[in-house]
């Protein structure tokens, strides 16, 4: 599926306890394969999310609007060998995203909102629009996202099902590298997230396996979820740019 030109994917996103967890991980063992790049044990996912003056991304969630978008650099296991920039975009129930590969260098500069003119330079729409978002609408650093996720693919509609779990917040630097970065809870220990993505289809046998009809489907935004933890534990609306 296509929308002016960009590949879209579904997207559904549910509330799980532990024991649906455990019971569902153990069937799709049997049908789907673990993710290449993760195997068993899954990965960590530190994200770090944008917002502007207006608090566009968090209050367009909010208000349920239905075509909105956020920007994210996203590094995986605290590690700086892969560092993404990434914009998401939703369109209702699917999704698009695009990405640029950063230097630690140029992660740096962003944060701290010197020298970006290398985003204008890019050959890409994505970054060139995020540069004149930073100097337009004041796009910055809003709040980091911490979770564990485990992955299981499918070639077959090209699906991905994914656990996420032990959901906290980073609330008080824009460093995803800083080990001093403060952590805050922001989900129930006992609760996951199981989130559904695929492209034009999905097969019966995965469907059957996870038993959606059991589950409701939410908007759930790990985004959101940490702003209100940030904002409670730092009521200034975004977090400190760190020097190096």
């Amino acid at each position: 599926m296509h929308f002016k030109g960009k590949q879209l994917r579904h997207e559904f996103k549910y509330y799980i306890n532990y024991h649906e967890y455990t019971y569902l991980k153990a069937r799709l063992e049997g049908i789907m394969a673990y993710d290449k790049n993760s195997g068993k044990d899954g990965y960590h996912i530190r994200s770090l999310y944008f917002d502007d003056l207006y608090d566009t991304a968090m209050n367009e969630k909010l208000s349920g609007v239905q075509f909105r978008q956020k920007y994210r650099i996203r590094i995986y296991n605290k590690e700086d060998n892969i560092i993404k920039l990434e914009r998401k975009e939703k369109f209702s129930d699917t999704i698009s995203k695009q990405s640029l590969t950063l230097s630690k260098e140029q992660f740096y500069h962003i944060i701290e909102n010197d020298n970006i003119d290398f985003l204008l330079h890019s050959e890409k729409e994505m970054p060139q629009q995020m540069f004149w978002h930073i100097r337009t609408r004041q796009l910055a650093p809003a709040v980091v996202v911490d979770y564990q996720r485990e992955v299981f693919t499918c070639e077959e509609g090209n699906v991905r099902i994914t656990f996420d779990k032990n959901l906290e917040a980073g609330i008080d630097t824009a460093d995803i590298f800083d080990p001093k970065m403060t952590i805050v809870k922001a989900f129930p220990p006992e609760a996951l997230i199981l989130e559904v993505k695929y492209d034009d289809y999905i097969p019966d046998y995965i469907l059957n396996a996870l038993q959606i009809h059991s589950h409701k489907k939410e908007a759930i935004s790990k985004y959101v979820y940490c702003r209100m933890v940030q904002l409670k534990w730092n009521p200034a609306r975004r977090v400190l740019r760190k020097e190096r």
